[in-house]
């Protein structure tokens, strides 16, 4: 397989912030980018041609991944946030290699379900991609087991298409997430950890049901810790907007823009955003071979 090798560049403190996912779902951690640093610029790329990535193998996550990087570092975007848990599980190592800006990754919280369990128990909802990768494996290792905490995991591969679709509550989707959590609950499990960025997007609707069904259940996800660590590499590296004359319009990249991801994506988005149909993937000939 033959990947892609990033050119050098100097991005300035005016360049934009890169992110990329699969589909729609990262746009829950640019909502808390935005939210953190409104003056930046932002360029979201969506290999929705290609979504989901949870059932890839790892080599195909990875080579998907590269050529989506390569063209943002192409774009001269001056950090590059891999806002799927999938890409990341599969990707950091070979994406640090290879590219000259800071490169941020994700991985399921944890870390901080382990510090607010009181039962010991917690669950990670993610992607199979995600739980059988070798981050989150990494982190019960050396966080989870020394603490005691018993980690379940769990892989509902309707929940990214369902949450691409709109998340209409009256589907059978939203049933199996509301059985699944209670199924949770009697088992003694008292955090539940979201492990994939389109999962952000139901914590209202299953946040509710825990309440209103008086149930003593958290519900964690990464996307402020990301934009915590966002921040500080931008001020580390002198590379913040140093003014609020940036433009504050998401440009949105897609490998193929459909109408349904249009819509979704102005839904969950809360952002004004220019949508741009791509023929920039394959980068070429020679990178399309594996």
């Amino acid at each position: 397989m033959i990947h892609p090798q990033f050119d050098p560049m100097k991005p300035t403190s005016q360049a934009p912030i890169g992110i990329f996912d699969s589909g729609v779902g990262g746009l829950s951690v640019f909502r808390h980018l935005a939210q953190l640093m409104p003056n930046e610029r932002y360029v979201y790329y969506a290999d929705t041609q290609n979504v989901p990535y949870g059932n890839k193998t790892g080599d195909e996550i990875l080579f998907l991944t590269l050529q989506a990087v390569d063209w943002l570092c192409k774009q001269g975007c001056k950090l590059i946030v891999i806002a799927c848990n999938s890409a990341s599980a599969h990707s950091l190592t070979a994406l640090r290699a290879r590219c000259s800006v800071p490169i941020v990754g994700l991985v399921p919280a944890v870390k901080p379900a382990c510090e607010i369990t009181t039962s010991g128990q917690i669950a990670v909802l993610a992607t199979q991609a995600t739980l059988q990768g070798r981050l989150l494996q990494q982190v019960i290792d050396e966080i989870a087991t020394p603490k005691g905490v018993t980690v379940h995991k769990h892989f509902e591969p309707m929940l990214v298409p369902w949450v691409e679709s709109g998340m209409p509550i009256d589907h059978h989707v939203a049933d199996l997430l509301i059985k699944q959590t209670a199924a949770w609950h009697e088992a003694g499990i008292d955090v539940i950890v979201l492990g994939c960025t389109h999962y952000p997007f139901f914590k209202d609707f299953l946040q509710a049901w825990i309440d209103d069904s008086h149930l003593s259940m958290a519900l964690l996800d990464s996307g402020t810790a990301i934009a915590e660590r966002v921040r500080s590499l931008l001020e580390y590296f002198g590379l913040s907007a140093d003014s609020s004359e940036q433009d504050a319009v998401l440009y949105f990249y897609a490998s193929s823009l459909a109408d349904h991801v249009v819509t979704t994506a102005k839904r969950l988005s809360g952002a004004r955003m220019v949508f741009v149909d791509s023929d920039f993937l394959p980068l070429d000939d020679e990178l399309s071979r594996a």
